[in-house]
């Protein structure tokens, strides 16, 4: 082989990877150009859970770790004296409630009648009173009867009169029955007693405390026999939705993010899994770029938060999990909907 074939040779390899070069550059920028790749923490939301009155803890019905459903009982106060308290309001609204309908049903037939008969026994008595007090009128002037007894005669008179006249009104009264007023005074007074029941029922209820939602008890804080009040948290749980990926992008690839996006994450703690995602949240303002953050731009630049909600029925990401969210950013129409979202199930996650 010659000299010049030689060269000619290494030229022509040198040629063809220098061709190589170019195409897997502009292959591997091609496919890069279509997905952009953040790093960041699995991130979720905690709930303090605490009773919403004051008393002894009696019973911690869960532990560290636990998964727990909306509306599971997770412990209970000492409940005696809500107890009495929510006898005492259903009493007395029992009272209230029977005095109202009392009221509105009037005055009994009964009682109409005696009314009725009063009256009537004392305009029998007044027309007796009333004749003798004429006759001792009559005989005065003849000196027949003292003065005494005339005087006495129109005091009876005028006694029985009244008499009458308040029996009169009795039985008046007695058929009108009770006064829109009084009935109305009745109505709101039941209204108040009832209100007492609910609010004693309320403060029963909260001698019990309940799992908002779905979650894993992260922290148990009290244990039976500790005083319990608002302000004191019993149980710290780790909401298992929503779930995401708090990353960050630079400002030179803030553009090219659009809410809505997919977005592919792995975890290091499961090499393999990939877990369908969505881009939900972009901050509106830059802040520093965080220390635990991998970027290849400098620390001091400004960088603008985001949240990549993911699915996860396997229940496999944790708190503070590092993770790597390939977004694809492909155009995302105005009026699409998330489009992971409707994806989350037993299958959202799939293996490479």
């Amino acid at each position: 082989m010659t000299k010049y074939t030689r060269i000619a040779g290494l030229l022509l390899l040198a040629a063809l990877a220098a061709a190589g070069g170019w195409l897997y550059f502009v292959f591997s920028h091609r496919t890069n150009s279509s997905t952009l790749t953040l790093y960041g923490n699995v991130d979720i939301r905690e709930v303090q859970l605490a009773f919403n009155d004051s008393g002894r803890v009696v019973s911690m019905l869960a532990r560290e770790g636990m998964i727990v459903h909306k509306g599971e009982l997770l412990a209970t106060m000492d409940d005696v004296s809500y107890v009495a308290e929510l006898d005492q309001a259903r009493a007395q609204a029992a009272s209230a409630g029977q005095t109202l309908a009392r009221l509105k049903a009037g005055s009994r037939p009964e009682e109409i009648a005696q009314a009725k008969a009063t009256m009537e026994a004392l305009a029998a008595t007044l027309v007796n009173a009333k004749i003798n007090f004429e006759r001792m009128t009559i005989l005065a002037p003849t000196r027949a009867i003292s003065k005494q007894q005339r005087d006495e005669a129109k005091a009876t008179h005028d006694s029985t009169a009244q008499q009458y006249d308040a029996a009169r009104q009795a039985y008046i009264l007695a058929v009108k029955g009770p006064r829109e007023e009084d009935i109305r005074a009745a109505e709101n007074n039941f209204q108040a007693a009832q209100a007492a029941v609910v609010s004693a029922q309320k403060r029963l209820t909260d001698t019990k405390l309940y799992a908002p939602t779905d979650g894993i008890i992260e922290n148990r804080i009290l244990e039976p026999g500790d005083m319990a009040t608002p302000n004191t948290p019993v149980y710290t749980i780790a909401l298992r939705q929503p779930l995401w990926v708090r990353a960050y992008s630079a400002e030179t690839d803030l553009g090219k993010i659009a809410e809505g996006m997919r977005a592919a994450v792995t975890t290091d703690s499961f090499p393999g899994h990939v877990y369908h995602g969505w881009v939900g949240y972009i901050s509106p303002t830059a802040e520093f770029t965080p220390k635990n953050v991998e970027t290849t731009t400098l620390r001091t630049a400004l960088v603008y938060q985001l949240r990549v909600y993911v699915c996860d029925s396997l229940n496999q990401l944790r708190l503070g999990m590092p993770a790597t969210a390939e977004i694809d950013l492909s155009p995302v129409s105005p009026n699409a909907p998330e489009p992971a979202r409707t994806e989350c199930g037993a299958s959202d996650a799939t293996d490479r």
